[in-house]
This record gives structure tokens, C-alpha cells and sequence, in this order.
């Protein structure tokens, strides 16, 4: 959903960076967690940036605390996230579907899903060694199938 930036000023303020569609979706969802549930975070907006908003974390109230969530990502439970439409997916449905074409042949599973500006693409492989950079299009991934685990692709022969 998001993830802490490190501190602003003395006072404890912490910057955040939020993951999701419309930034200042973030303050819907709660609770926020760290990945593994051990942590709930309760953050209140004071203000925002050109990049992030600055936010009170609940029990962090000087720069040293605050300066200590740099780099923590905030999660929140799948069942809370709204349902998606027909051909929407979430980044987690996706991440370990297996990879197959038309004939049948497995090229791995989608290891990430990353969008660095230019659409969102697929990292499919067995291992960082052997994987290839898929554009997520319906011309390259005509079917998902999440109750299966898995999604036929369409990859041009000169790519692998």
C-alpha cells in the first residue's frame, strides 16, 4: 500500500510514499501493517509534499523513531482491498502463476510485476538467471486464470 520515506524535521513526522491508484487512498485502509501482520501502524495526515505526505505514526514521536520505518512497507489483509473488475488483477494474484503457451510449454512463473512508466510488465522464469520481461497486453497475455494458477502467454520466438 505504501512505504515509510524517513523522517521529516524533529517532531517525529514521517514521510510516506503511497503505492496506490489515487495516493491519499492510503488513509481508507486500516489496518496498516508490516508484511508479516507483527506491527500496526495508525497514521494521521499532516500535510503533504511533492512526492509523499507527511504523517504522525502512532507511538513515534522524535526524529530518531521516525527515521527508524525509512524503507518499512505497509500492507494491508487481501480480503480488506476492494474487488477488482473483469480483467483487473492485483499485483499479489499474479506474482507465482504459472506461465504456459498454447502448446502447453511452461516457461516458469511470473516472478514480479514491476511499471516503470511505460506499462506494466511480467517477469516470468524459474530463476533471475533464466527470465525474461513479458509487456502484461492481452497480445502478449490473452488469459489469466487465477482459480487455476495459471496464465497462457503468447511469447515471440526471438524473446527466449
Amino acid at each position: 500500500m505504501g512505504q515509510f520515506a524517513g523522517a521529516h524535521g524533529v517532531r517525529g513526522l514521517v514521510k510516506l510514499r503511497s503505492f496506490t491508484a489515487e495516493p491519499e487512498a492510503i488513509f481508507g485502509y486500516a489496518p496498516l501493517m508490516e508484511k508479516d501482520g507483527d506491527r500496526v501502524f495508525t497514521i494521521t495526515l499532516k500535510s503533504t509534499a511533492k512526492d509523499h505526505f507527511l504523517v504522525a505514526v502512532e507511538g513515534v514521536g522524535d526524529k530518531e523513531a521516525a527515521d527508524q520505518l525509512r524503507g518499512d512497507r505497509l500492507y494491508i489483509a487481501q480480503g480488506l482491498l476492494p474487488k477488482t473488475r473483469k480483467g483487473e488483477y492485483y499485483e499479489a494474484d499474479l506474482v507465482g502463476l504459472r506461465a504456459l503457451d498454447e502448446a502447453g510449454k511452461e516457461y516458469g512463473r511470473v516472478m514480479g510485476v514491476f511499471d516503470y512508466g511505460a506499462g506494466i510488465f511480467l517477469e516470468i522464469g524459474t530463476s533471475k538467471k533464466d527470465s525474461f520481461m513479458l509487456p502484461f497486453k492481452e497480445a502478449f497475455v490473452p488469459e489469466v486464470d487465477l482459480d487455476a494458477g495459471t496464465m497462457l502467454i503468447a511469447v515471440p520466438e526471438e524473446w527466449v
